[in-house]
């Protein structure tokens, strides 16, 4: 059974990142989550000093109201005229990590503030964001892709190494050939720093009889 991908924020997160200003008018801040397709963003001030979060569903509120079509009871006019600013529908309270916060404990604060992203902060500086789909997008990435991605970084980082065969299969790079020691250490610790890897196995050819 292949393992659990272990890894750390900055490997996963998106960077730079897309924000709004909290004096931002709502329905601008709506214009920048959908054309940038993501969920949530960043709200910061004139400094660009992190002050919030606003979501999707923050945006939404208020900007619609009850269509007499869909009742017979008559709709009543809302008491309070519907947010237009950031700052009064944004989350004030927010959850950061930094860039090497295990994705582990990232996950562990989307699932318990039920939230789809969290602001990665370096210094008390945004730097970007890791998402849900971000994480997805690590486990999605297919065999061929996360092949390549392993000979690049064997190549890269040690390229006096000794030459390994290199195979994955379900996200489990397997390397081949001899027994090298130090050598296979240091391309099985490569091997693991690609976003998408597993577990690293190595694979000794049969003796021949």
């Amino acid at each position: 059974m292949a393992g659990q991908v272990a890894m750390l924020v900055r490997e996963v997160m998106s960077s730079p990142v897309v924000t709004v200003g909290r004096t931002d008018p709502v329905r601008r801040a709506v214009r920048v989550l959908y054309g940038h397709a993501i969920t949530a963003a960043p709200v910061v001030d004139d400094s660009g000093r992190l002050v919030g979060v606003v979501s999707e569903l923050d945006l939404l509120r208020g900007e619609f109201e009850p269509d007499p079509r869909a009742t017979a009871t008559p709709a009543t006019a809302s008491a309070e005229p519907p947010p237009r600013l950031v700052l009064e529908v944004m989350t004030h309270e927010v959850v950061t990590v930094t860039e090497t916060t295990d994705v582990t404990t990232a996950i562990e604060f989307m699932v318990g503030r039920r939230v789809k992203s969290l602001p990665v902060v370096r210094g008390g500086q945004l730097v970007g964001m890791v998402s849900r789909r971000d994480l997805m997008a690590v486990l999605a990435r297919p065999d061929d892709e996360l092949r390549a991605a392993v000979v690049a970084a064997l190549a890269e980082q040690y390229p006096s190494g000794p030459g390994w065969t290199v195979a994955v299969r379900d996200g489990v790079a397997e390397l081949g050939g001899p027994p090298r020691e130090p050598a296979d250490h240091i391309a099985g610790l490569l091997a693991r720093t690609v976003p998408g890897i597993v577990r690293v196995r190595h694979v000794r050819a049969q003796p021949g009889p």
